[in-house]
């Protein structure tokens, strides 16, 4: 991984650059005013931007659709749950003020924020990440953001994000330790029109589900796990999920319920 600052840098940006190639025994290559893509043909490698208010992360060899933290659609689907309308994970996943939420395919992290704003702060919500550099820019993001919206901007706030494998953060878990299981795995079909996962499908892993990941899953949830997938997904068939059909969309829900 490279690491470099925005055009127009400044002390404090280059500062910050160095530290993160340190954490992550990454290259610091100074900007001079080339072009990310330019530093990245030179270097052979990914980079991270760092800029005055956020990180971007691009995938070697483009330059068009980096990565970068955003609340994406967690923001108007909050406002829709204020006004008192239904969000379709929450209640896929039957979500209440203090309940534990376990995300373990956090990405951009979305339905994490919608998640902490229903269980409040006599909840919780962990998010697993197995890429350490999206899940450091998103945890990042989660703590510096500002939506403008205070209620949004703590539901960010309380999220505990991990650098893992899902299966190994499950292991570590006591028995019916969370309410709810949540995995939302890359789609085995891309839905075009969804920009917001056009620069995290560079970098997420590309884990599928298995049986030891859903043995794991059904014993730490005390209630269910849920499954957000393509509606043509095999995966719901796979394991004995029920599916929620949404009509009007390209992905459904699959619910376990623990009995």
């Amino acid at each position: 991984m490279l690491i470099t600052t925005a055009g127009r840098t400044d002390e404090k940006m280059i500062a910050r650059a160095q530290e993160l190639a340190h954490k992550f025994n990454a290259r610091y290559v100074p900007r001079n005013k080339k072009s990310v893509l330019m530093i990245m043909n030179e270097w052979k490698n990914d980079c991270i931007v760092v800029g005055k208010n956020r990180l971007e992360l691009y995938p070697f060899g483009e330059q068009g659709n980096p990565f970068f933290f955003h609340p994406n659609s967690s923001m108007f689907r909050i406002k829709r749950l204020q006004k008192g309308e239904c969000d379709p994970f929450i209640d896929a996943a039957r979500l209440e003020s203090g309940m534990k939420l376990l995300d373990c395919t956090l990405g951009l992290a979305s339905d994490s924020i919608v998640a902490s704003y229903i269980v409040g702060s006599t909840g919780s919500v962990i998010g697993v990440e197995g890429n350490p550099f999206l899940a450091y820019l998103v945890k990042e993001g989660l703590q510096r953001w500002d939506s403008e919206v205070d209620d949004i901007n703590r539901a960010m706030r309380r999220i505990d994000v991990i650098h893992n494998h899902a299966l190994n953060v499950l292991k570590q878990q006591p028995n019916n330790s969370f309410d709810c299981v949540y995995f939302d795995p890359m789609f085995e079909e891309t839905i075009v029109e969804s920009d917001g996962i056009k620069g995290l499908s560079k970098f997420a892993l590309q884990e599928s589900l298995s049986e030891e990941l859903i043995k794991e899953a059904l014993r730490v949830a005390s209630k269910r796990i849920v499954l957000k997938d393509h509606f043509r997904s095999k995966r719901f068939y796979q394991f004995p999920f029920s599916i929620i059909r949404r009509k009007t969309s390209k992905f459904h829900f699959g619910v376990i319920e623990k009995t």
